[in-house]
């Protein structure tokens, strides 16, 4: 077995070339209008609203990372470069017991994962691909990337994060996909969920 096969989930292939899926249309980027929120159970109890300028500013790190769709495909080796959610965190501190965010995107889509998912070292706001901007069917200007579970966790088009006090499930939880979502589990499908693994 190779580097790479030993990197592969359970039911996990290799596919030629990056495939690209997502749902509904891509977005126009307007930098003059985008803004970025974080709302729900924040620290002050208010929306903290950021420019694209601002986020700009924000210090840049780097991810190598492998990348696994619930559809069975794995893209391995991805350089991601963009910035980290602790970033987020220290501009818009959460409230106290705060355990899950919600990921918000452009037309509504959402994914919601916990705490220490969004937190976790592999996880990034990614801008940058192999060393170029993400190209606007993968995300541009803004997607975050979620390496250690599947990609629908990784919400291309990002435009705001709630914070959570209490787990909710997001546009493809509700229709059926898991609520928790990692690959080396092959947690696909809500029928799947042990207790304690989706919302009440």
């Amino acid at each position: 077995m190779n580097d790479e096969e030993s990197r592969l989930p359970p039911g996990q292939y290799v596919p030629r070339g990056r495939p690209v899926i997502h749902y509904g249309r891509v977005p126009q980027f307007r930098p003059a209008t985008w803004d970025f929120r974080v709302f729900g159970d924040t620290e002050s109890g208010e929306t903290h609203r950021f420019t694209w300028p601002e986020l700009e500013k924000l210090p840049r790190t780097s991810v190598l990372a492998d990348f696994h769709c619930v559809t069975k495909f794995s893209i391995m080796g991805n350089e991601w470069r963009g910035f980290s959610p602790l970033e987020i965190l220290a501009l818009a501190p959460p409230a106290e017991g705060v355990s899950h965010v919600m990921i918000w995107a452009e037309y509504g889509y959402s994914a919601n994962v916990r705490m220490t998912d969004f937190t976790a070292p592999g996880t990034l706001f990614v801008t940058e691909l192999d060393d170029k901007p993400i190209t606007p069917e993968r995300g541009y200007p803004l997607r975050v990337v979620v390496p250690h579970l599947y990609a629908w966790k990784s919400v291309k088009w990002v435009r705001s994060i709630e914070y959570l006090s209490e787990d909710r499930r997001g546009f493809w939880e509700e229709r059926g996909y898991h609520n928790v979502a990692d690959p080396w589990r092959e947690q696909r499908y809500s029928y799947q969920e042990e207790p304690g693994e989706g919302p009440p």
